[in-house]
């Protein structure tokens, strides 16, 4: 990032990633960055200093943040004549973001553990180089050990980066006489400002703790939030959270939903939970209960019952030509006409092609050669929840059935399924 160009909100930095970069004035390497010296102002600390470190024992530099020009992890450039009138060590009451924050505790109120900072967010702004959250993540820690290829692979697979980040406003300020400081860094979230963290945050900081500090905390929330948050939390979490509570507050919590979320959370249950919850929510003659009710049965329908057999169906050795020629002629009668299934021998679905594929294929190819051979499939027995899951993680306008033998039996078509969710689960 260059600093002179007087954007008012620049682009975000991590500490660890800036941390040993490269320090030169004038083209001239003077050392490293060891460390940034901040101030914690109201209400996000900011940095004042850079504290480098220089080769061949020469004493280390402490230089003010407006000489930096250039901020980039490969590289900090600042500006200025003369080294010796910046040369010195972080005094005691100087607060280093690097040693007094980085791979400290993060303590709650009642000095319990809820993780490690393993880094430290920082965004630059108006000029300045503000601290805006501390980073409790796995995937910064393994990224520090220079593991970046691996969980990089990793994540990918998974399709998500989940970057946990507490906001430097849940932080009590720093002792004002650090020196060497070992302490820990803690929590303020306290009762009263647990109303003021948005939902999706206080999942994210609920997730980290041990069941029963989350329990604890989870209890502080009134019932409007507490279901808010219950349902950001991730799905194993929330079987945990929602087993430790007494059922009466989980069926109240419940109810305060609409039925389509609260059946969602009920549905990662045991079943032996889910219906002692419903039989408390029956009791209570809370308004959803019988809506709720209603759409855990008809999650649990076989999606057999929404598959059609009138879909375009061909042996994979048929020549595009002929393809498109048995689309021409068959289309009208057919349930589902965007995609051709395509079959082997035995009638075992071995790939899927869609009208575009289909149009932008050459006519001597045969369908095998163009079909897409990784099939995302249901069974006969799937339920109508698997199918709702898997239309909304692939985003498919119909999903193939297969049976045991992987012979095919026909197709859920997504209006169908899509509907019905509209209708049964709003």
């Amino acid at each position: 990032m260059n600093l002179s160009n007087g954007a008012a909100i620049g682009p975000t930095y991590y500490l660890t990633d800036l941390l040993n970069a490269k320090v030169s004035c004038h083209g001239k390497k003077i050392g490293k960055l060891a460390d940034f010296v901040i101030v914690e102002n109201d209400p996000v600390p900011e940095v004042t200093k850079l504290y480098v470190r220089r080769p061949f024992g020469e004493p280390s530099l402490l230089i003010p943040w407006e000489k930096v020009k250039v901020l980039k992890e490969e590289e900090i450039v600042v500006s200025f004549d003369g080294l010796k009138e910046f040369e010195g060590e972080p005094q005691p009451h100087d607060i280093l973001l690097g040693d007094h924050v980085l791979d400290k505790k993060v303590l709650d109120i009642e000095d319990r553990e809820v993780e490690i900072v393993y880094d430290v967010t920082l965004i630059a702004k108006h000029n300045k180089l503000l601290v805006s959250s501390v980073n409790i993540s796995r995937y910064r820690f393994f990224r520090r050990l220079g593991l970046k290829w691996l969980v990089n692979f990793f994540y990918g697979l998974r399709g998500k980066v989940k970057d946990h980040k507490i906001p430097w406003r849940y932080i009590q300020p720093l002792p004002s006489d650090l020196g060497s400081f070992k302490g820990d860094v803690k929590l303020k979230v306290l009762k009263e400002t647990l109303a003021e963290i948005h939902p999706a945050d206080l999942a994210d900081i609920l997730e980290e703790l041990d069941s029963r500090q989350r329990v604890a905390i989870f209890n502080e929330l009134e019932s409007g939030r507490a279901s808010d948050t219950l349902e950001e939390i991730d799905p194993t979490v929330q079987r945990d959270l929602v087993s430790s509570l007494k059922k009466e507050r989980v069926a109240q919590l419940l109810n305060a939903m609409t039925p389509g979320q609260a059946a969602d959370i009920l549905s990662v249950l045991p079943l032996s939970d889910t219906k002692e919850i419903l039989h408390v929510l029956r009791t209570l003659n809370l308004e959803n209960a019988h809506k709720i009710e209603s759409i855990i049965g008809k999650q649990e329908e076989r999606i057999a019952n929404f598959t059609t057999s009138k879909i375009l169906r061909l042996r994979q050795d048929t020549p595009v030509q002929e393809a498109r020629d048995y689309f021409n002629r068959m289309a009208q009668y057919m349930d589902i006409i965007m995609y051709l299934y395509i079959v082997d021998e035995q009638d075992r679905l071995t790939g899927v092609m869609d009208l575009k594929e289909l149009l932008q294929a050459k006519p001597h190819q045969t369908v095998k050669e163009v079909m897409t051979d990784s099939v995302i499939s249901l069974h006969p027995h799937s339920t109508l929840k698997e199918a709702l899951d898997c239309f909304s993680q692939y985003e498919f306008r119909a999903i193939p059935v297969m049976d045991e033998h992987r012979k095919l039996v026909g197709a859920v078509p997504f209006r169908d399924v899509m509907n019905l969710k509209h209708r049964f689960l709003e």
